[in-house]
């Protein structure tokens, strides 16, 4: 066949085929240009699913007259004029394809009325074919509507799936927009049904709001609010505490510069943060965002927009990991319970954390002769030795007696986050009291994360040893896996490895790091260089001595039906409340509950 020009309605339905899948891309395409307008207000409504009709309005700046019919062809845009505006673009959309794609592929109509002007005007298109342009009589802003997607590509139609399902990806795409635009009103409706109505969220309680509406009050209640700057990027939102976790990756929303994406960067950072609080296949919930300059992200890499390549990658995963590692760490137990005793629920709690924390370690339980002794409560936190403790408790508790159920005290004040531990249930709960009310602790999941942090603060300390081969061996290996051996030497020799590039494509392997001298050599070095290469870094090293540590951790700790001396529950009470991440054990699991006054009385429906 001789090469020729394509008709320009099948460039655009080609076009098309890249960027509209469904109603849903449709929708994100419009309403994106409703966000990039300036608008307040994004009205979506839709019949069929979508197939049969997409109707989008909003109050943004509007298209001005002489512009109108030039809004439907190809490539044509006022969001870049320049490589340069390309190199550092910040709106959502910019190639200028979106309008005259679903133009192609649709019978599509375009009304628009910038501010000040005396009339709107529109534009009708049916299948890439232009009409007249007529007076409209519309407030200003612009309205969209798509009817009959898909009529004139009857093949891309059949693979549509029901009106549900098609529902469901516009309802879902809808919750990405309105948490990445807080400030922005959100209407949709479905065959003549209001099915979302989310105001403008302008401070913070309302941002708070339209997560809980978005991702559901239960997320809200596990939310650690994160807002942290380093580098030039910033990263602020929400992150569910690791009970929260999830079956299945549908409650991520990560979004870069208000763009949601979907990166394996981000991915695998925040996955690596939360590797050691959840469990295998549990995935987390979280809702973020990230500044960044734009000349240093690419958004278009990918024809729907959904990936981006950051200039620096290691710099962003690494912020990334360590501000979301450091913020997990900081869930002691405790933590979310004031000095005045109230309970801080939900994103407030991470505040109460950070304070909290003090920048300590976890000292661990020691052990002493025959028994697994707990660590008295004296070591540290508090400062009081156990007979105090015990002294102590019985004075607040007297005083707490002789005052109206509820009422804070000035005693309250001395009593540590978790209370004082009263009794033993089935060697397996401890029963504390503090000062809001009754405090239930898992001691074998709370045991178990204290000896695991303790465990690999000790590795931590001494993680440089190299494990000498007595027969070293040689892998196979690509090219790029050499390079990358070469240009992180340093950061190899760091972890316990020594290697040597053998030539082009293999590896010596002298040393490994002493604790995984019986671990899978070969494949720890293939999975580190891997990761050298993918990601400029790896932390292959640290996730296979957690998995080592974390059995042991378990076996190493109080076993059920173990009974415990009051002592001993708050030496672990105490232990808790300055280790890392003891919010958890070692698989997500909650290692304590609070149960205000509020709720016991509930019980026992007292006050009725």
């Amino acid at each position: 066949m001789p090469i020729r020009g394509l008709p320009a309605h099948l460039v655009n339905q080609i076009a098309a085929g890249e960027v509209i899948e469904r109603p849903a891309s449709v929708v994100k395409e419009l309403a994106e240009n409703s966000l990039d307008a300036g608008a307040s207000r994004v009205r979506i409504e839709i019949d069929g699913g979508g197939e049969r009709r997409i109707r989008i309005t909003d109050d943004g700046g509007g298209i001005p007259a002489e512009e109108i019919e030039l809004a439907l062809t190809p490539h044509a845009t006022s969001k870049i004029a320049s490589l340069e505006d390309l190199e550092a673009v910040a709106s959502l959309g910019f190639r200028g394809e979106a309008l005259a794609s679903i133009a192609s592929v649709s019978r599509l109509s375009l009304g628009s009325r910038p501010e000040g002007a005396e009339s709107g005007m529109r534009i009708e298109c049916d299948g890439g074919r232009a009409g007249e342009i007529t007076p409209f009589a519309t407030p200003p802003g612009t309205v969209i509507e798509v009817r009959d997607l898909f009529f004139n590509t009857p093949a891309r139609r059949k693979f549509l799936k029901t009106e549900r399902t098609e529902y469901n990806h516009i309802d879902e795409l809808v919750k990405r927009l309105a948490l990445a635009r807080m400030d922005v009103a959100f209407e949709l409706k479905h065959n003549g049904k209001a099915s979302r109505n989310l105001p403008g969220a302008t401070d913070d309680q309302a941002r708070l709001s339209r997560v809980e509406r978005v991702c559901g009050r239960d997320f809200v209640d596990a939310a650690l609010s994160i807002d942290t700057e380093h580098s030039g990027l910033r990263l602020h939102g929400w992150i569910a505490r690791p009970a929260f976790s999830r079956s299945q990756a549908d409650m991520q929303y990560f979004f870069v510069n208000g763009r949601l994406v979907r990166d394996r960067l981000v991915t695998h950072a925040i996955r690596q943060a939360y590797s050691d609080v959840l469990y295998s296949g549990r995935h987390p919930a979280y809702v973020l965002m990230l500044a960044i300059d734009p000349a240093r992200v690419d958004v278009n890499v990918h024809p729907q927009k959904t990936e981006v390549r950051f200039r620096d990658g290691r710099l962003v995963h690494d912020f990334l990991f360590s501000m979301l590692n450091r913020a997990l760490a900081d869930t002691r137990a405790g933590a979310g319970v004031g000095t005045d005793g109230a309970v801080q629920s939900g994103a407030d709690r991470f505040a109460g954390a950070s304070q909290s924390a003090g920048g300590s370690h976890a000292s661990g339980l020691r052990s002493s002769g025959h028994q697994s002794g707990l660590q008295s409560a004296g070591q540290g936190g508090l400062g009081l030795s156990v007979s105090e403790s015990i002294s102590r408790y019985a004075q607040l508790a007297a005083a707490a007696g002789n005052r109206p159920a509820g009422e804070q005290h000035e005693h309250d004040k001395h009593i540590p986050p978790l209370g004082f531990a009263v009794a033993q249930i089935h060697g397996v709960f401890v029963l504390a009291q503090n000062a809001h009310g009754l405090v239930i602790v898992d001691m074998h999941a709370a045991h178990e994360r204290i000896t695991y942090e303790r465990m690999k603060l000790a590795w931590n300390e001494d993680r440089i040893r190299a494990q000498p081969l007595l027969v070293p061996e040689t892998l196979s290996c690509s090219t790029r896996e050499v390079s990358a051996l070469e240009q992180h030497a340093d950061d190899l020799r760091r972890l316990g490895f020594e290697l040597t590039a053998a030539g082009p494509e293999s590896v010596l392997v002298r040393a490994v790091p002493a604790l995984l001298a019986n671990a899978d050599k070969a494949g720890l070095v293939r999975d580190v260089l891997s990761d050298l290469v993918e990601l400029g870094q790896s932390r292959r090293v640290e996730q296979a001595v957690d998995e080592l540590l974390s059995p042991a951790a378990c076996h190493g700790s109080v076993r059920a039906n173990r009974q415990l001396t009051i002592e001993e529950m708050n030496g672990l009470l105490r232990d808790m409340e300055r280790t890392e991440r003891s919010d958890q054990c070692n698989h997500g699991r909650p290692t304590w509950v609070q149960l205000d006054m509020g709720q016991l009385d509930k019980l026992f429906l007292r006050g009725r």
